[in-house]
């Protein structure tokens, strides 16, 4: 068993908060945990708490196009969430619930080890980045996180309820390109 499986099935005993309580199914995460890019939301939606997997509902297909348009996939990124277990009504986390799951996350990205974190969103950006991050004017902008390159998006979900700031996105998806390529290059 790798580590990573390791650590999901130590997460599915976790009753560090009242999330757990009314999960259906435990997000830990997908993808390729050898990849150098990690994309992290901020926590599962009702399609996501049914299935356990991050990103299946709408704001999922938008993110596999997201992805696409950079030349990547599911199988070439790591997928999780700031919390494993969705929230009531799809509300925002609470910060006790993000801190209750935030040893899951940081040991996730341990065994991963990315070069590059992308945050998808506000919730993801203020866990890891900086409580006052404000995303309509920080996104795109990088960050040493602990040495490794971070930068937040807009949520997939976001770009669904206002188009209007899918061009904004599509100039930061082609700097996390440069980003990825530049660090392959390095290599």
């Amino acid at each position: 068993m790798s580590e990573l499986e390791t650590l999901k099935q130590q997460c599915l005993q976790c009753q560090n908060c009242g999330l757990a309580a009314t999960r259906t199914n435990l997000v830990f995460g997908v993808g390729n945990p050898e990849s150098p890019i990690v994309f992290v939301g901020e926590g599962p939606g009702e399609q996501e708490d049914l299935q356990g997997e991050p990103f299946v509902g709408r704001a999922g297909q938008l993110l596999d196009i997201m992805l696409e348009i950079i030349g990547l996939d599911r199988s070439r990124v790591y997928i999780c969430n700031i919390v494993k277990c969705r929230p009531p009504k799809n509300r925002d986390p609470h910060p006790e619930e993000r801190d209750a799951c935030r040893p899951w996350l940081n040991r996730q990205l341990e065994i991963i080890s990315p070069k590059i974190i992308v945050c998808l969103g506000r919730i993801a950006a203020t866990s890891l980045i900086d409580p006052e991050f404000r995303i309509t004017r920080q996104h795109g902008q990088w960050f040493s996180l602990d040495g490794i390159s971070c930068t937040a998006i807009y949520h997939p979900a976001a770009l669904l309820r206002d188009p209007g700031k899918r061009p904004e996105t599509f100039v930061d998806l082609k700097e996390i390109r440069r980003k990825l390529d530049a660090m392959a290059s390095e290599n």
